[in-house]
């Protein structure tokens, strides 16, 4: 080794080492949340745990990194290193066996799991990010060491990105656990050479003045560091909440929020600090142009809407980082720092990720964030039209309160002239909100409440009004809209951005199947034929409420059970002055609320003759209902030549393929019954409430798919009246197992652009 190499600061050993840990850190978590997938189920509880968990341990981490910084780099580097090498014992990663809980006492197992699962790992990674610029600092020649955070959230964005577009694909969850483990020890490598390049560093403590004059910071500034970095977290969350509920309903859409929020510190805490000023000059702009859309619960559903809300989030999270960066302490206090951001991020996710479900029927946490983002952000004045006029500060503030008089007046116009689209008159007094909202940012209190005025003006007042109404409900699952079209004689049920139920209201027609449902379409044709597939007895079980639709396909002397995963919508259901299909139809019937695959295993062999799952709602998938050991489960609750029903309809994957690997692995026979075009039907009085759907039966045997089928048709006669036609078959489909899924090869790439149906 040379003599300028021994002396060098090594910037690419302390580089290398956050991006390795942070690059973990973001593997670990969605690698983790698919192994206790199948054993906890999709229950919002066990993800909101689980994101407590995470923050908790992070949180954890960076108050373990600010305590150990009072010791000297040896000392740390010691204690640091050991830690590594006692939550090894915790590798490979695995879910921990521990035993079941007692009825009630889940919320406390599920945070229970995962601490004893990967806790000490989780946490002695979550910690590196911090102690590592902090003993990059402790050489004077160094320089500043915020710059490696920017390098710490590259890393996190790289293994975010990565897991879902290379990981999950290509290997199963036992490989990655193994590479993961592999990864971890080059990290504890990584860290014991840090700490050799540092060996000679002093604690650096709070009481020294490593820039002159600095003190430690201030209560009122903590708190700063606190809001600053809360509300871009929040809004990350609120966003995907936000987009997902009433834009599309996209699949691995939470990516790009967490994606644009960790590049956001990427350029924020960098030495680009033109680009970062640049995002601050226009964030009050983008707040407006965009935020002003906050709270409108009907926008349409296009991509183009989304990416703007995605755009706004990353240019307004640029910005309040920039200004935290901005604000940032000396090194003595970095560990600090960091810690009081970790926190902010804690708040702003328990938010909205918990709290807002509970306070809110709609989305509400989204436009609260927005206001807060536009109370935090630095406003350069883009028009200071005060200052070019030599104005007075008396006179100026006239100006701004006649113009928000004039402000209010175009809101009033707006709510009035408003009828679901921002056209004609509206977007006239919209562009006059706009331009005086710009021509107030020198004045916050002004420019606050013009985005205000502005989101009332755009659709707000009537999502304001419908929460008055008791026909919007929202729980951990979604937000869900019952309304009345008196014109078509219909009620529909929407979740977010997707039709979810419908009810005809003209007297003769209330109970008639509809949307997904109808005679024709594959479920249909296999209810009504119930009796003759299974005796007048049949045992029917069915995954998935709904408005309850299915319900009246019930004759009398069938058993039915339905399973379902909301107690929003089993309310929704039986309530008879919203729908009153299980109430008329099927009132006695028991509806077992929760994770349907973990019901369902509880439940003594051989139950159902036929068992429905129509559980993809807004076209997500419930990985964990679809995987061989879940169509095991299911094939051990079927009786003797029972049919296992499955409705695969979505917008952007193509299911067939996985059922089709799955029915050849087992040997079963399988058919699809493919109803895209019910308006072609004649002579029915339900045209114009029946959606199109594709419906997949499997059965053990291929006497009992002749039964129900009576004979499977080419595929080029699909679309035929009451045809059922053999599943497509794709070569070198990888069977879904609970080690391997992906979603990637069965996405419709070419469907995520455009306007929803």
């Amino acid at each position: 080794m040379t003599n300028r190499e021994a002396s060098s600061p090594r910037r690419w050993l302390f580089v290398l080492t956050i991006l390795v840990g942070s690059f973990l850190l973001f593997q670990v978590q969605p690698m983790v949340a698919r192994m206790v997938l199948p054993k906890l189920g999709g229950a919002p509880a066990v993800w909101n745990s689980a994101m407590l968990v995470y923050q908790a341990l992070l949180l954890g981490g960076y108050a373990y990194a600010h305590w150990l910084g009072r010791f000297a780099v040896r000392r740390q580097a010691t204690i640091h290193v050991a830690l590594l090498l006692v939550a090894a014992l915790w590798l490979p990663i695995g879910i921990a066996s521990l035993a079941p809980p007692a009825p009630g006492q889940e919320a406390l197992w599920v945070p229970l799991l995962l601490l004893a699962s990967i806790g000490p790992v989780f946490f002695a990674v979550s910690a590196q990010a911090p102690l590592m610029q902090r003993w990059f600092a402790a050489d004077a020649r160094a320089g500043d060491p915020y710059y490696l955070y920017a390098a710490s959230n590259l890393g996190s964005f790289a293994g975010l990105i990565s897991y879902p577009a290379l990981v999950e694909p290509s290997m199963p969850l036992a490989t990655q656990s193994w590479l993961w483990t592999a990864g971890y020890g080059v990290l504890v490598l990584l860290v014991a050479a840090s700490g050799a390049a540092r060996w000679r560093g002093e604690a650096v403590h709070e009481t020294e003045s490593v820039t002159a004059g600095e003190s430690r910071p201030t209560l009122r500034r903590q708190i700063h560091w606190l809001l600053l970095a809360a509300v871009p977290s929040g809004l990350m969350l609120s966003t995907t909440t936000h987009l997902t509920t009433d834009i599309v309903a996209m699949p691995l859409l939470w990516v790009l929020p967490l994606g644009l929020y960790l590049l956001s510190f990427v350029i924020a805490f960098s030495t680009a600090e033109r680009l970062t000023q640049v995002f601050t000059t226009i964030a009050p702009a983008v707040l407006l142009s965009v935020g002003g859309l906050a709270l409108l619960s009907t926008s349409g559903g296009t991509m183009l809407v989304a990416l703007a809300a995605l755009a706004m989030q990353f240019i307004v999270a640029v910005a309040l980082h920039g200004y935290l960066y901005h604000l940032r302490p000396a090194t003595q206090h970095l560990t600090l720092f960091y810690l009081v951001m970790s926190a902010g991020g804690v708040l702003g996710g328990l938010f909205a990720a918990l709290f807002a479900p509970l306070l809110f029927d709609w989305v509400y946490e989204h436009p609260l964030l927005v206001l807060a983002a536009a109370m935090l952000l630095p406003l350069p004045a883009l028009f200071p039209w005060d200052k070019w006029a030599k104005l007075s500060p008396a006179t100026a503030r006239t100006i701004v309160a006649a113009l928000m008089g004039v402000a209010a007046f175009a809101c009033w116009k707006m709510v009035h002239l408003w009828l679901g689209r921002i056209e004609g008159e509206v977007a006239m007094w919209g562009i006059l909100l706009f331009v005086i909202g710009l021509l107030v940012i020198g004045w916050r209190w002004a420019f606050v409440l013009s985005l205000a005025m502005l989101m009332l003006g755009v659709g707000g007042w009537g999502t304001l009004q419908e929460s008055f109404t008791g026909n919007r409900v929202r729980s951990y699952f979604g937000v869900y809209t019952v309304t009345d079209y008196p014109a078509e004689h219909q009620r529909r049920l929407a979740h977010g951005t997707t039709l979810h139920g419908l009810q005809r209201t003209d007297a003769p027609h209330q109970l008639e199947p509809t949307t997904y449902y109808g005679h024709q379409s594959g479920v249909g044709l296999t209810l009504d034929r119930a009796e003759e597939l299974a005796g007048p007895t049949a045992s029917v079980g069915l995954v998935g409420l709904g408005a309850g639709t299915l319900s009246c396909y019930r004759k009398p002397g069938q058993r039915w059970t339905i399973f379902e995963i909301d107690p929003a919508m089993a309310e929704i259901a039986r309530d008879p002055s919203k729908f009153t299909f299980i109430s008329e139809c099927a009132p006695d019937v028991p509806i077992v609320i929760g994770d349907a695959r973990l019901q369902i295993a509880k439940l003594p062999p051989a139950q159902f003759d036929i068992l429905v799952i129509d559980a993809f709602s807004s076209d997500a998938i419930p990985l964990h209902l679809l995987t061989a050991e879940a169509i095991g489960i299911y094939a051990r609750a079927l009786k003797p030549g029972g049919v296992l029903l499955i409705h695969i309809s979505n917008r952007f994957f193509e299911l067939e393929p996985v059922l089709s690997t799955e029915a050849r692995a087992r040997g079963w026979s399988a058919a699809i019954r493919m109803d895209t075009r019910p308006d072609k039907l004649s002579g029915r009085d339900d045209i114009g409430a029946l959606t199109g759907s594709n419906w997949v039966a499997l059965t053990a045997t291929s006497a009992r798919l002749q039964q129900l089928t009576g004979g499977l048709k080419p595929r080029e006669k699909a679309e035929a009246d009451g045809v059922w036609v053999p599943l497509e078959r794709r070569a070198g489909f990888q069977r879904w197992t609970d080690d391997y899924a992906s979603t990637l090869p069965v996405l419709l790439w070419g469907h995520l652009i455009g306007r929803r149906e």
